[in-house]
């Protein structure tokens, strides 16, 4: 504790001063910590990671024994272990997620590890790219159309995820139909059909383990893998959680409308809900109001009663 000098008058005042500061360094001794002891106690310790014997994408073996493939994986597999507040939203987004997106996978016969991919694609979330790719499959304006997904100034279904993942496994099986591999499709989905086509022909390779790539999609497959082994077995990547921990799906039905909306506002107080609300669960109704002059059908998702805690 510091005393203002100014309070302290003549020699009383230099003793009282001295015992103060004597009491002072006694009790910080007293209660300094024991470096050495304590030093261990606080570090965190970092640990170079074993990779495992076998790593496989839809079933397609990682080459581990090439060295530099080998060196590629461990530094995916360290980089997404020790960010490791990122990894632990992963894993709680991925609990009200997953069962969403992977019964439509299977639907289509494209594999299961390709959730893995919309994970690093948007870390399950309705983010925007710097160059426009939306939603959590990450569609570029044009790719969503050729895909069926509907984008204007009402309506954006790259931020529907059932209809956006739908998209994604039409787009994922024409790659794997042409470039042979569900691997090669995967790296497909970041530099493009062509592009990957174009490199396999030009460096007369067939494996996207063999290509040189740019830096993106040169760690893409990777950065799958390595976040489908994390994720996969947490324990083993010292990630400590309770199934309450995770985030949950809100129970929600669906409502048909195939006319116009003039206000959302209005149209959600019908349910007992508020405007944020129904844009939580319907992110991709992009205003307060729906034109449809076509008399398109659209399913609105609207929560169960009671599933938030106050009457909206």
């Amino acid at each position: 504790m510091l005393i203002p000098l100014k309070k302290i008058a003549g020699g009383v005042g230099v003793v009282l001063l001295a015992a103060v500061l004597i009491n002072a360094v006694s009790d910080t001794r007293e209660h300094a910590p024991d470096k050495e002891n304590d030093t261990k106690e606080e570090i965190t310790k970092i640990y170079a990671l074993q990779i495992p014997d076998s790593l496989s994408f839809s079933g397609e073996l990682m080459p581990t024994d090439d060295p530099e493939v080998l060196e590629r994986i461990d530094r995916e597999l360290l980089v997404n272990t020790y960010w490791q507040s990122n990894a632990l939203l992963l894993f709680k987004r991925s609990e009200k997620y997953f069962p969403v997106i992977e019964p439509i996978l299977k639907k289509h016969g494209v594999p299961d590890d390709f959730k893995y991919l919309a994970v690093i694609e948007s870390g399950l979330q309705n983010v925007t790219s710097p160059a426009g790719a939306k939603g959590f499959w990450q569609f570029m304006e044009s790719t969503a159309r050729e895909y069926g997904l509907e984008v204007n100034s009402n309506v954006d279904e790259r931020y529907n995820l059932k209809l956006a993942t739908e998209a994604a496994c039409e787009y994922l099986k024409d790659a794997k139909e042409r470039l042979g591999s569900w691997t090669l499709a995967a790296a497909a989905y970041n530099a493009g059909q062509s592009g990957i086509s174009n490199q396999l022909e030009r460096q007369e390779a067939s494996n996207y383990y063999d290509l040189l790539l740019g830096a993106e999609t040169g760690r893409y497959v990777f950065r799958i893998l390595a976040i489908k082994e994390i994720m996969s077995n947490p324990d083993k990547y010292g990630f400590q959680f309770e199934k309450s921990d995770l985030y949950k799906e809100v129970p929600s039905y669906e409502v048909k409308v195939d006319t116009a909306v003039k206000d959302f506002v209005a149209f959600s107080k019908k349910f007992d809900i508020n405007y944020k609300i129904l844009k939580v669960h319907n992110p991709w109704l992009r205003d307060t109001y729906l034109n449809n002059k076509s008399r398109k059908v659209y399913y609105i998702e609207i929560p169960e009663k009671g599933a938030y805690l106050s009457k909206r």
